[in-house]
């Protein structure tokens, strides 16, 4: 007890990420067609034993030359956009900044360790939520006793 109270404050520590039990720094060394699809789940697993098009290569091609040229440390790599809202997020993609477009406009999107195996339409919405305030002139019966002056 008197050794805590000598040191200092108690540091405070971080949770590792682990995805499915495993490590980031070990699914950032694990290949997609092999070793990764197993911790999936059965959709994605599906669609990577089908094949992935090249339209996701290329993506993932230019994911990697935006890291690539990012060369100062703690910058964010260049915004890569995409039409692409059924591309799921893999270990590869982690760190980099991608334009989700949602029908109207391209929302950046920073991707995160917790993002993994989901897909990037979920973190771009197609739609405005809505907001619900007071009824509006006609929304009533009654509102047709109120006057408009």
């Amino acid at each position: 007890m008197a050794d805590a109270a000598a040191s200092g404050p108690k540091r405070r520590t971080f949770r590792k990420f682990t995805y499915r039990g495993v490590d980031l720094d070990q699914l950032m060394d694990m290949n997609v067609q092999n070793q990764l699809k197993d911790l999936f789940n059965a959709r994605l697993r599906r669609r990577i034993f089908r094949g992935l098009r090249r339209k996701c290569a290329d993506f993932i091609k230019r994911l990697r030359k935006a890291k690539k040229e990012c060369t100062e440390p703690g910058a964010k790599p260049e915004c890569i956009n995409t039409h692409m809202r059924n591309m799921f997020v893999i270990p590869e993609m982690v760190g980099s900044v991608v334009g989700v477009y949602n029908g109207k406009t391209f929302n950046n999107v920073e991707i995160k360790p917790e993002m993994i195996g989901h897909y990037l339409g979920e973190f771009s919405l197609t739609y405005k939520p809505v907001k619900h305030g007071r009824p509006g002139i006609g929304a009533t019966h009654s509102s047709r006793f109120i006057p408009l002056k």
